[in-house]
């Protein structure tokens, strides 16, 4: 597939595979600061760095204090599926690829990220094959 041959050479070329678990910053940041919360009202919005939480070795910033408590309440509802890495990536060959935080979908209520740099949008890839991309991320996240 010609997509994922520019996909692969960009990311091996960009040196954005990762070994680590989760998709956070050096200091611990999830989702480059982005509320996680505010996916779920069809606008990301970036958090304060005055409104965070701790998850799962993540640190998560949040506009407002009841975005806070929402996440505190129910975490998993919130934090991105995979880890924060690429949906796509993860569904196509199990890779850890960075996102853009601007690039986002929820489905079945759950939040998933995709990679959208270098003209490249790894969403538009997810849409046309969704079912069979997420039952695949999901196998290969589980590994």
């Amino acid at each position: 597939m010609k997509t994922s041959i520019l996909f692969s050479l960009v990311l091996i070329s960009t040196g954005l595979f990762a070994q680590q678990e989760l998709n956070v910053s050096k200091s611990g940041l999830a989702v480059q600061g982005y509320d996680v919360v505010s996916y779920f009202s069809g606008k990301a919005a970036k958090g304060d760095s005055d409104l965070r939480l701790k998850y799962k070795e993540a640190i998560y910033y949040f506009t407002t204090e009841e975005n806070k408590q929402k996440f505190k309440i129910n975490p998993s509802k919130y934090a991105p599926q995979y880890g924060g890495w690429c949906a796509y990536a993860m569904g196509d060959d199990g890779s850890k690829v960075a996102v853009n935080p601007k690039t986002y979908k929820i489905v079945d209520g759950k939040l998933y990220l995709f990679y959208n740099k270098f003209g490249i949008n790894t969403l538009n890839s997810w849409n046309k094959d969704e079912e069979n991309l997420k039952i695949k991320a999901d196998k290969n996240w589980s590994n």
